[in-house]
């Protein structure tokens, strides 16, 4: 390893990670994160802009010299989980805990901010970089609000990065893929009517029960025959209620469920393919139903050209074989796919898992913990990929 983090840098990132960890906040109520970053910003002498999406932060730094414009992001959300820990900056919130690791990315990205600051030609050789502070990625489209407020316009964006720390890859690998690396996420709700009736005269009756369970199958077909094998599509119904009497056939039933997919192609696709299926088994039975059908985030895309930038930064810092394939897709979601759509760039992960130390702990587990080696690897990773690609684009 050639890292690029001093120790004093290291136990700096440490340290704000543990105080962000001790006090977590849900989306869009990351008012003390928030200020957090901004004193620190303040104190480098760095401007910024903040309340964007309500409480997302962004600062640019300017080389001083042409060239293009990099946005870097952090998400600062936790989530509503009661945390198990006997750690000494376990959260004080009860119920409230970052159980995926994005004070990392916040403790990172301000680790970056100073690192910049203090040695800003070694890291940007040209060009700017936007530090982006984000709310939300939990289920907030937090990075869609950023955007509808215009800071892809405003900073004149060419392209971004951003790093998850992960449970999945022990500490000193990155993870990086060309093209779709997570998938969208779409929420579904089908209502189905029919005509309740007495359970021993089912003939006078349209069961939504056997609707809905015809259904249930019924979609398993969207991936099975109707979508290519090599084009991955996950359909899960979560949710099913219906009645509440043994004898009673029930007016009406809810599913609810998610889609993901990975393609353009796919996610573009799929709302139709659900809507016939359901429509065709209601007709078959006489029932009616309503669907209601909502996207979250859209497929986690990689443009090739910039996760080679990260595949090169990683080598640099980390040295042969810590760039893995293994364990890095993923079906689920990630917001910061709104900036790729709209820009290339490269969402990466940065190993986090160390057994030795039993930070096993998938991620949104009530006893999530990191290494914290993870942090100084990849801020080290991050400023490498930053300088490649200012450098050579």
């Amino acid at each position: 390893m050639k890292l690029t983090v001093t120790e004093n840098r290291t136990q700096e990132l440490i340290r704000y990670r543990r105080q962000i960890h001790k006090h977590p906040e849900l989306r869009y109520e990351e008012n003390q994160t928030a200020g957090f970053v901004i004193d620190h910003l303040k104190a480098l002498g760095l401007s910024f802009q903040d309340k964007i999406a309500k409480t997302g932060v962004v600062a640019l730094v300017d080389s001083g010299k042409p060239g293009k414009t990099l946005l870097v992001r952090a998400d600062m959300d936790a989530l509503p989980i009661f945390e198990e820990s006997k750690a000494e900056y376990k959260s004080v919130h009860d119920g409230v805990m970052h159980a995926c690791g994005h004070d990392a990315h916040t403790s990172i990205l301000m680790g970056l901010a100073t690192d910049i600051k203090e040695d800003i030609q070694s890291i940007l050789p040209k060009g700017k970089v936007l530090l982006v502070f984000q709310p939300a990625e939990e289920g907030g489209q937090g990075a869609d609000k950023m955007i509808e407020e215009g800071i892809l316009e405003k900073y004149n964006v060419d392209a971004a990065l951003a790093l998850h720390v992960w449970n999945h890859i022990p500490v000193g690998k990155v993870g990086v893929v060309d093209g779709p690396m997570m998938a969208a996420v779409d929420e579904f709700t089908i209502s189905i009517t029919g005509i309740s009736g007495h359970g021993a005269m089912p003939q006078h009756t349209v069961d939504p029960i056997v609707v809905g369970a015809h259904i249930v199958t019924a979609l398993q077909t969207i991936v099975s025959r109707n979508t290519d094998p090599l084009d991955s599509c996950v359909v899960t119904v979560g949710s099913f209620h219906a009645g509440n009497a043994f004898n009673v056939i029930p007016e009406t039933a809810e599913l609810k469920g998610t889609v993901r997919t990975y393609s353009k192609k796919m996610f573009k696709e799929v709302p139709g393919k659900l809507e016939r299926v359901v429509n065709g088994i209601a007709s078959t039975f006489g029932a009616k139903v309503d669907i209601r059908y909502e996207r979250t985030n859209q497929p986690t895309i990689n443009e090739p050209f910039m996760a080679n930038v990260v595949r090169k930064a990683s080598l640099n810092i980390l040295g042969q074989d810590s760039v893995t394939e293994e364990h890095t897709k993923s079906m689920g979601g990630e917001d910061f796919s709104a900036f790729l759509m709209k820009v290339p760039g490269c969402y990466f992960f940065v190993g986090s898992m160390n057994e030795a130390k039993g930070l096993i702990h998938p991620h949104h587990s009530s006893k999530f913990d990191i290494d914290e080696d993870s942090l100084s690897i990849g801020l080290s990773v991050l400023k490498e990929a930053i300088r490649i690609y200012l450098d050579e684009y």
